[in-house]
């Protein structure tokens, strides 16, 4: 699997933006898709992840109520919805995946993904 990250861009406060994170190579439904971000001078954090089925999903508290994370194995693609956008926010967004056999288990600890995709921009500023 090779992912693809796209989506990001300039926006103000309580703007909103959608990620995609698009998967090329096997079958996407038994690979698990966590979304993290690292800001300027910061160390990479998680922010969202969902199962391979999408029935599963985890929020960092940071973004819980304005972020939604979605996928589509049809498509290949999982979304990250972001509402609600504020200058903490910024930052670049990197979509990660690894194969489970649980297609229900939900994944938050980056060092447990084997595949990264490069970063999309987000930057919100009035």
């Amino acid at each position: 699997v090779q992912l693809q990250a796209s989506g990001g861009g300039l926006v103000q406060p309580g703007d909103s933006l959608r990620l995609s994170c698009a998967a090329s190579g096997p079958p996407f439904s038994t690979y698990a898709v966590g979304w993290f971000r690292q800001a300027p001078g910061k160390e990479r954090e998680f922010v969202s992840a969902i199962s391979g089925s999408g029935t599963g999903t985890l929020y960092a508290d940071s973004v819980k109520g304005r972020f939604t994370i979605s996928r589509d194995n049809a498509k290949k693609t999982v979304y990250l919805q972001m509402n609600n956008l504020k200058p903490d926010d910024t930052a670049v967004y990197s979509c990660a995946a690894t194969y489970t056999l649980n297609v229900a288990r939900v994944i938050q600890r980056q060092t447990d993904y084997r595949i990264w995709g490069q970063g999309t921009e987000v930057t919100v500023s009035s």
